[in-house]
């Protein structure tokens, strides 16, 4: 066949038959237009795009609106030109990631982070270590990005439950208000804490336009005593700093100042202070005690040197007593004996240094909280600052109190509500939403058409923060600036934008704030600056002074607080908060830090007090946890709840996580849980509960169900203070020993070794440290893991088979006496067969009080990696620069491997957790799919996956300096969970670089490695923890 034959009949491919028409004139356009123009960096939503050559409607038709919608927002870039990035590009490059400061504030969780994109698309959120103040980002924070992707979240404004338009809304709610306000008819306007300067300014323009409207401030967590107390004493709504790192002594009254306790974010500061280290030229180590006095047990419970469960009367008599001892005052409550010398160790500690001690408290009482006022005031507390506090919590009780009443009297006819679910969060919800759907005007502004939204007249769609401008003051003199880290992905419209609308002001927010800062804030600075850092802090600080005298205070009046019954105490989870993010599946899936549960709250109560009531937990032949129903009624209310029996639960009391139990805005698989906030009346956290048991049992999902070291100390060592600073490294640290020819020699001994060695000083050779002593166990990493690695979430009922997919898990240990140390003394007095299988036995139980301890654990990436040599495919290797590799399309799923590693740190893949409608959570769909790290392959079914040192972070930093022609700094090195922890427990770097922070802690003497006389040689190293139980 000639050429021109072969060129006359070659075959034509087509992939739409509208192809073969000739004629047809949209397949014309799209062959013409088949390459994307550039991005346009002068898009102006007030401008009219009709002009535009970025035509949306057949993509639209043929994609689907929600995929279409994060595709176009992420292919569009950023909102304006003017929006500088952290590390600065010349334009968005496939393959390249751009980060973004902005900070995440929602009313509960206040951050400045940096937000990784790419493609435009927001994948990750991480610390922005930059900035001075709250730059830490909790697990909350950290699974944001997540939510953003929310296939639940309304596309646009509503009427009645029925699709209008912004221009509609605008016009109906104008005449609306304009209506109310000619016949002087009061409007409330909700919000939740705002600590926006820009926005508390349009509020206040708002309120001069309209008379009739009013504005309450409403925190469905509330801190309401602690601000009575701070306004009473200093004129200002507010709440006082600590900076933790200053204390040597902490003395906290039921405070979880790990926790959430007063807005967060003080882990960093407090974790400065339980590092051993040398002050001041000294010799000996020192670190600061802390003591909890608590009902719960909580995160800071479980980190402090000492910790007394009382009940919630107890508490506030030795505070009360506290403060008698230090004003000098008479008082009128006794304590008991044991209560006594409590009491009598915190006084001798911060006698000592008075300056340098710090008391909080969490107690629902505005006199306590004044006691607390008073209490650091006296000391002179160098860790207590009035000077410049926070502004994060603002919410007024009785102003919520009088709303609700005057609705009831019909003095309100119009409320509109702003980032708040109050028919959720209120205890008398049910009763709110009525009286919603009974007013004259109602206008939401939500994401999400949730208990509250749905009931209102009106609904106005809002972006997430990720999408948002924004301006805050965290506390006097530091700013923060919100910035869109994408397009918005619907037809939404912030609050702010919106009451600038009903102002008839046509200035956007964005622009609006940038006038704002020059005119009230920025004296002198730059905005772009600014804008590109994240935050903007002045050394300025308010001149306060106390309305009174600190040793003035009566507490004569008082007698001995009593407690009637058992008591209900009502706390915020570390993973679901105030419940805002309950649709979010890594939160679900999160373990929490304590009992190692997911997906459910439940009733934590006692081991004394359940037996009494006649309350169990039990294993079932597969290991899975059970645990007794019970009835539990405050006041009129009853609902039936789960029990988990909790070590360290005061008698007496019993505990119940805020956040769960909605019903309205999650997915079916969301819908876990009690609302607890049905029992938050007069928003004290303690209530009076009875319990009634019931014959049934609750199937819980836990991750961990052997609760003890049984005095194994080689896994989790630890020590004292006094013995860390007087003996010798052998003494509480002795290297680890195997017998050879009945002789002991070094693990490390190449004698010993059965593995061939290899020459590990050449090129990188990454190692992890772990400090135990500055990890909290706030499980940040766990989902900065998830995000960075595509973990999959698997659901309720494949985590209760054990088939949890998390790289990373914190194991948390109790003791089954009262400290580990009396552990490892029961242990090596075990005398025989028959006594070691009675005391082990006792060994498995907890204590009623005991101490706690976390341990992070992931692959170890053994250099002699018995996972290694059992594969038949060489799925899994050793890589040079000590990471172990995993060949995702070579593994044929064995698991051989699983059964090999003695960490237990390999994950299966039972099922195939992408697009599949069994698993139907964010990999389902294909907006919750836009959160993927396109650098990490999503693996298929029937392949072994586990921790991977984020090696496509390490290389993309190898790349990056071989570019730019210059070696890697030390710095530079990071991986997703020591990127995530704000604490600084986590380092990760380079052992050959020996100025690297790495290769210097493991010289320290308190390094060692996990079950090292297995001869594993992990690259994984831990720092032996130390506390700080000298009484003197």
């Amino acid at each position: 066949m000639s050429l021109l034959n072969f060129m006359k009949t070659k075959k034509i491919y087509w992939k739409n038959i509208d192809q073969l028409d000739s004629n047809n004139q949209e397949i014309k356009n799209i062959h013409e237009n088949e390459f994307v123009s550039k991005l346009p960096v002068n898009h102006d939503d007030n401008v009219d795009q009709s002009d535009s050559n970025h035509s949306r409607r057949d993509f639209l038709k043929y994609l689907g609106y929600s995929t279409a919608a994060a595709t176009i927002a992420a292919c569009e870039g950023p909102v304006i030109k003017s929006v500088p990035y952290v590390v600065q590009p010349e334009k968005i490059i496939p393959g390249i990631a751009n980060y973004y400061a902005t900070t995440i504030a929602d009313g509960y969780d206040f951050a400045s982070v940096l937000i990784k994109t790419r493609e435009g698309r927001p994948i990750k959120v991480q610390n922005n270590k930059e900035t001075p103040y709250l730059g830490c980002a909790n697990a909350r924070v950290n699974a944001s990005v997540l939510s953003m992707y929310d296939s639940l979240r309304i596309q646009g404004p509503k009427h009645m439950g029925k699709d209008i338009s912004w221009a509609e809304l605008y016009d109906q709610t104008t005449k609306t208000l304009k209506k109310l306000s000619e016949d002087g008819e009061k409007v409330v306007l909700m919000t939740s804490s705002l600590a926006s300067p820009s926005t508390e300014k349009i509020i206040s323009e708002f309120l001069n336009l309209y008379a009739n409207i009013s504005h309450v401030v409403y925190d469905p967590i509330s801190s309401d005593s602690a601000l009575n107390a701070f306004e009473k004493e200093y004129g200002i709504r507010a709440l006082p700093d600590y900076d933790f790192s200053k204390a040597s002594n902490i003395v906290s009254f039921d405070a979880d100042i790990l926790g959430d306790w007063q807005g967060g974010g003080y882990e960093a500061g407090y974790s400065k202070g339980r590092v051993p280290n040398k002050k001041n030229n000294s010799k000996k180590y020192s670190m600061s005690w802390h003591i909890q006095l608590e009902s719960n047990m909580s995160l800071s419970g479980a980190n402090a040197d000492k910790r007394a469960a009382l009940k919630p009367s107890e508490i506030k008599n030795i505070l009360f007593k506290l403060y008698s001892n230090l004003a000098n005052k008479k008082t009128s409550i006794s304590l008991s004996n044991e209560h006594q010398k409590l009491l009598d160790q915190i006084l001798k500690k911060v006698n000592k240094t008075p300056s340098n001690s710090v008391v909080v408290s969490g107690i629902d009482d505005d006199y306590s909280q004044s006691l607390i006022l008073a209490i650091n005031a006296i000391l002179k507390s160098k860790a207590f600052n009035v000077y410049t506090p926070r502004f994060i919590r603002k919410g007024k009780n009785d102003d919520v109190n009088k709303l609700v009443g005057q609705i009831k009297s019909g003095e309100v006819k119009g409320l509109i509500i702003s980032g708040l679910n109050p028919v959720y969060s209120l205890p008398n919800g049910s009763e709110f939403r009525d009286l919603i759907r009974s007013l004259k005007f109602s206008l939401v502004f939500s994401s999400k058409e949730d208990e509250t939204s749905s009931v209102s007249q009106y609904l106005a769609a809002t972006p997430h923060q990720l999408e948002s401008w924004g301006d805050y003051q965290f506390k006097y003199g530091h700013y923060a600036l919100t910035q869109p880290t994408i397009r918005p992905l619907f037809d939404t419209n912030q609050f702010q934008d919106v009451l600038l609308k009903l102002l008839n002001n046509n200035i956007s927010y964005n622009e609006y704030i940038k006038q704002y800062w020059n005119e009230e804030v920025l004296e002198g600075n730059s905005w772009n600056k600014a804008l590109h850092d994240g935050y903007l802090s002045k050394k300025i600080s308010l001149n306060l002074k106390r309305n009174q005298d600190p040793y003035s205070l009566d507490i004569s009046k008082f007698s001995n607080f009593k407690d009637n019954g058992l008591s209900l105490i009502l706390y915020p989870k570390i993973g679901i908060g105030d419940g805002q993010q309950s649709n979010n599946p890594w939160l679900q899936e999160f373990p929490d830090p304590i009992t190692r549960v997911t997906w459910d709250n439940y009733l934590t109560i006692s081991m004394a007090d359940a037996k009494n009531i006649g309350l169990k937990n039990e294993n079932t032949a597969n290991g899975a946890l059970n645990g007794s129903y019970a009835n539990i009624t405050v006041g009129d209310k009853s609902i039936k709840v789960p029990i988990i029996i909790q070590p360290g639960q005061a008698n007496g009391t019993v505990g119940l996580a805020f956040g769960y139990g909605k019903t309205i805005g999650v997915k079916d698989e969301m819908k876990v849980g009690i609302n607890a906030f049905n029992f938050y009346n007069e928003f004290n956290k303690v209530q009076e509960i009875e319990i009634d048991p019931i014959d049934e049992m609750h199937e819980f999902a836990c991750v961990q169900l052997h609760n003890t070291l049984m005095g194994r100390g080689d896994i989790l060592k630890e020590t004292t203070l006094e013995v860390f600073n007087t003996k010798d490294k052998k003494y509480w640290n002795p290297p680890v020993v195997v017998s050879k020819n009945h002789i002991e020699t070094l693990v490390s001994s190449p004698g010993v070794d059965m593995y061939e060695e290899f020459d590990r000083s050449i090129g990188h050779h990454f190692n992890l440290s772990i400090d135990l002593n500055s990890c909290t166990g706030c499980g940040a990493c766990v989902i900065a893991c998830h995000a960075e690695n595509n973990v999959p979430v698997v659901g309720k009922r494949e985590v209760r088979k054990s088939r949890d997919m998390h790289w990373l898990r914190i194991d948390r240990y109790y003791s089954s006496e009262n400290t580990f140390e009396k552990d490892n003394n029961t242990k090596d007095e075990i005398s025989g067969l028959v006594d070691s299988l009675t005391v082990l036995g006792d060994m498995e139980k907890a204590s009623e009080n005991p101490q706690v301890a976390f341990q992070p654990v992931m692959c170890q990436h053994c250099n002699h990696a018995p996972c290694e040599t059992v594969c038949p495919v060489a799925a899994t290797s050793h890589g040079r620069q000590g990471q172990n590799h995993m060949a995702y399309n070579r593994c044929v799923g064995t698991r051989y491997c699983a059964n090999n590693c003695p960490y237990k740190v390999r994950r299966f893949n039972w099922f195939l957790y992408n697009g599949n409608d069994e698993f139907d959570y964010h990999m389902n769909d294909d907006l919750g799919r836009m959160v993927i790290n396109p650098d990490v392959v999503v693996r298929s079914r029937g392949v072994m996956e586990k921790c991977s040192f984020c090696i496509q972070m390490t290389q993309k930093t190898i790349l990056d300096a071989k570019l730019e022609g210059r070696e890697v700094r030390a710095d530079e090195w990071s991986c997703a969970c020591s990127d995530a922890c704000s604490t600084g427990a986590m380092v990760f770097g380079d052992i050959n670089d020996k100025e690297s922070k790495v290769s210097e802690l493991k010289k320290n003497d308190r390094m060692y490695h996990l079950l090292e006389y297995v001869g594993t040689k992990p690259n994984v190293i831990y720092q032996t923890k130390i506390r700080n139980i000298d009484e003197t």
